[in-house]
């Protein structure tokens, strides 16, 4: 009857177990460390998104402060406090894991310490939640700048060792010879796309000028149509399954 009222799914079968038992504090405790894991990493994602090197989105004034010292700097305070609370709940789930770790059955003073890491673990995540759901709804995201910086990289190297693996050639030699284009490009400061076409047929007789379009980053982006991959249709599959799941 005292489950039923409490809304619980069952009661101890072992009196024991029952006063002995800390496993619900730690499993909670364990989620939340995921949970602050997976946020901190988000963290250092937004932290090196908006700074100036990256621009590729803009924090709300609202979750950023300016420098103490420097007034050009902006920093995004929020996400580095997650990032740094992080620790804390890692050391609430390693306090309790090390006082339970030695005692005798069944219930010792010790377990007392149970509910301070417990509490401050609880208000860290849901402050940290909350956060996260308003900085996200108010970022700004520089879309024109991520476009940008797709053209000044070497990240469609795999679509044109893919262009020559089609037009018959070993993917190993393929990789090869692109792993020397790219050289070519680092030491010279210039794209795969960016060089002439006489260039690059000097690596391989097989490519024409069709690779140019192969080389270009929404192509790239669109010829990823697996399950679960990088083209547009499939990534808003994905944004749809997850949108109903949180709906559940």
């Amino acid at each position: 009857m005292t489950a039923d009222l409490l809304g619980l799914d069952d009661v101890y079968h072992n009196a024991m177990d029952a006063v002995s038992d800390r496993d619900f504090a730690i499993e909670f405790l364990q989620s939340a460390a995921i949970l602050m894991m997976d946020l901190s990493r988000l963290s250092e994602e937004l932290i090196l998104w908006s700074s100036y090197e990256f621009g590729f989105v803009t924090l709300s004034d609202a979750y950023a402060t300016g420098s103490s010292i420097m007034p050009q700097k902006k920093n995004a305070d929020f996400a580095e406090l997650t990032r740094g609370k992080t620790g804390r709940v890692y050391g609430d789930l390693m306090g309790l894991m090390t006082v339970m770790k030695g005692l005798p059955l069944a219930y010792n003073k010790d377990m007392q310490e149970d509910k301070q890491g417990v509490f401050e673990t609880y208000t860290t995540i849901m402050d940290a939640s909350f956060v996260f759901d308003d900085m996200f709804a108010t970022l700004q995201v520089n879309r024109d700048v991520m476009s940008e910086s797709t053209h000044n990289d070497f990240s469609n190297a795999t679509e044109l060792a893919d262009y020559l693996a089609n037009k018959g050639l070993a993917f190993r030699e393929a990789h090869a010879i692109v792993g020397q284009l790219v050289l070519q490009g680092i030491q010279t400061q210039v794209n795969l796309q960016d060089m002439p076409l006489g260039e690059l047929q000097k690596a391989s007789e097989l490519i024409t000028d069709d690779v140019y379009q192969i080389l270009q980053p929404m192509t790239a982006i669109e010829r990823r149509t697996s399950f679960g991959g990088t083209a547009v249709t499939e990534v808003s599959n994905q944004i749809k399954f997850y949108q109903e799941q949180l709906g559940e």
